[in-house]
C-alpha cells in the first residue's frame, strides 16, 4: 500500500506528491525546490541559500512519510551551474553521514521549471523499522 504526501509548510504541488511510502519500507521524495511554503522562490542567485531551503523541503517531505535525511538511500541532483557545485557539497556535507553517504546522481541542467531555481533534489529513503 502507499502514502501519498503534501506535508503541511511544504511548497504546492500541481499534479504529484511530495513524498511516496510504499510497501511501507520504502520513501520516493519528488524533486524538491527551493520554494518556501507558499511556494515563492528562496534565495533568488544564492546558491547556497537555494541548497539550504532544498534540504529543508526534503526533510520535510521525509518526516512527512515517516523517515528522514539520515535514511537516504539515493540522492539526484540537478543543478543549473556547475559553478554551484561548491555550494551544493558544503549543504549536503552538513546532512549526511560522511563514513556512510547515500548513493548519488549528478546532472547539469538547462534550466528548471521557475527561472530563478538553480538545484533541484529528489530522494530514494528507508523508512525505518519497517523491515
Amino acid at each position: 500500500m502507499e502514502h501519498f504526501t503534501r506535508p503541511d509548510g511544504a511548497p504546492p504541488v500541481n499534479g504529484y506528491s511530495h513524498s511516496v511510502a510504499f510497501s511501507g519500507t520504502m520513501v520516493a521524495v519528488s524533486g524538491q525546490v527551493p520554494a518556501d511554503g507558499d511556494g515563492n522562490p528562496v534565495g533568488k542567485g544564492d546558491a547556497e541559500a537555494q541548497v539550504r531551503q532544498v534540504y529543508a523541503n526534503l526533510a520535510t517531505a521525509l518526516e512527512a512519510a515517516g523517515s528522514g535525511l539520515e535514511h537516504v538511500v539515493k540522492l539526484t541532483v540537478y543543478l543549473t551551474d556547475l559553478a554551484d557545485l561548491a555550494a551544493f557539497r558544503k549543504v549536503r556535507d552538513e546532512h549526511q553521514d560522511a563514513e556512510h553517504p547515500p548513493a548519488s546522481s549528478l546532472v547539469k541542467v538547462a534550466g528548471l521549471v521557475h527561472p530563478d531555481f538553480r538545484v533541484e533534489i529528489d530522494a530514494l529513503a528507508v523508512v525505518p523499522g519497517t523491515a
